[in-house]
């Protein structure tokens, strides 16, 4: 088991406590977050991510998906199953689950669809227009202004 101390970094620094607490929640979550459900994340366009998590088993009423604070969190709990059936062999875990995924700010969460035992969310990184590069313009020297107080200066003397 790997154990960094961050305490420095802290120390050190000014302005990059959501660097250093990435890290740590990174180095924290990496031995205690399962391998179940897997998923894939990928990225459709310039600024447009899927998370495909694979829910064999799960209906769209057993599977919850939610922001909160700066977080994705899919979760599934398969409700109490009616007619008791006998498995000859059970490979497909519904077990429960909670996974999280943490959100880079400005992307917000624009759907999710359970189909063939998948279920697909799609993010979207939405910049805003204060925090968009902008180009700005060089203007010419006013020339005229320029020439108009020589002008002056030579009526005076």
């Amino acid at each position: 088991m790997r154990h960094f101390d961050l305490a420095p970094l802290y120390r050190a620094t000014v302005g990059f406590d959501q660097v250093a607490e990435m890290m740590d929640r990174v180095l924290a979550s990496e031995n205690a977050q399962p391998g179940y459900p897997p998923y894939n994340i990928e990225k459709t366009a310039d600024d447009a991510y899927r998370i495909s998590i694979a829910v064999a088993g799960f209906s769209d009423d057993d599977l919850s998906v939610e922001v909160k604070e700066q977080a994705l969190v899919v979760s599934a709990r398969k409700s109490d199953e009616r007619d008791a059936k006998t498995y000859l062999h059970r490979g497909i875990a519904t077990r429960a689950f909670e996974r999280r995924f943490h959100l880079a700010d400005h992307v917000r969460v624009e759907g999710a669809v359970h189909e063939n035992g998948m279920l697909h969310i799609d993010l979207k990184r939405e910049i805003p227009e204060a925090l968009k590069p902008r180009r700005i313009a060089i203007a010419k020297p006013n020339t005229s202004a320029v020439e108009k107080d020589v002008v002056d200066a030579e009526t005076v003397n």
